[in-house]
Parts: structure tokens; C-alpha cells; sequence
């Protein structure tokens, strides 16, 4: 399963990267929404994990690109923004599933699988 994450803090990025390899998933990495975008549009992912604070392009926006373009694609935000609000904006930019920052690996493994 092809995964590609958009996500600015590198530490988190990398995290996910080695936790993601580890349990045989191939994950891409992009560091800004703009970047994101070019490769979400550009290339066949399975899944894509973004994050909302993103410098050059918030997650909401970049995720309303991607529905117009690929409306079938799963998309998981992986945000500290946890408020109700900040969640249900996401859903209604097309997210399919929403996960507040700090997470498990674990249940970030479980909603991919789901």
C-alpha cells in the first residue's frame, strides 16, 4: 500500500515513515502542502495522511484539491487541532477520517486498515 504523507515537523514525518515501513506499508514523504499536492494529484497513492498546519498550504485546502480531482482517494488528518470544529472543518473538506496529535501508532495502523 502506497501512503503519502504531508507533514512539516520532521520528526513526525520520520516517525511515521519508519512506523509505517515497519508494518510493510511504502510510505512518500512531502514537507508542505504545495509539494503535497503535486505529488497527490501527480501520482497513484493508496492513502494519503495530512497534517493542517502546513507551511505554503493548509491541509484543509489542499484536501478540498484532492477531493475535486481524486474523490475516491482516503484521506486521514493527522493534526494537533482537536477541537470540534477543527474536526468536523476537516471532515467537511473531505476528509475520511480525522486523528488529533500526540496518537498511537497503533490506532493510526487500525483506521488505515479500516
Amino acid at each position: 500500500m502506497r501512503i503519502l504523507i504531508i507533514e512539516d515537523d520532521l520528526r513526525v514525518a520520520e516517525l511515521l515513515q519508519r512506523g509505517l515501513e515497519e508494518h510493510g506499508f511504502t510510505p512518500t514523504l512531502a514537507y508542505d502542502g504545495i509539494s503535497g499536492k503535486k505529488l497527490a494529484l501527480q501520482n497513484d497513492y493508496d492513502l494519503i495522511i495530512t497534517d493542517i498546519i502546513l507551511p505554503k498550504m493548509d491541509g484543509i485546502d489542499l484536501c478540498k484539491i484532492i477531493r475535486q480531482s481524486k474523490p475516491n482517494m482516503p484521506i486521514i488528518m493527522l493534526t494537533a487541532l482537536g477541537t470540534t470544529d477543527d474536526k468536523v472543518d476537516g471532515f467537511d473538506a473531505g476528509a475520511d477520517d480525522y486523528l488529533v496529535k500526540p496518537f498511537e501508532m497503533r490506532e493510526l495502523l487500525a483506521r488505515i486498515r479500516a
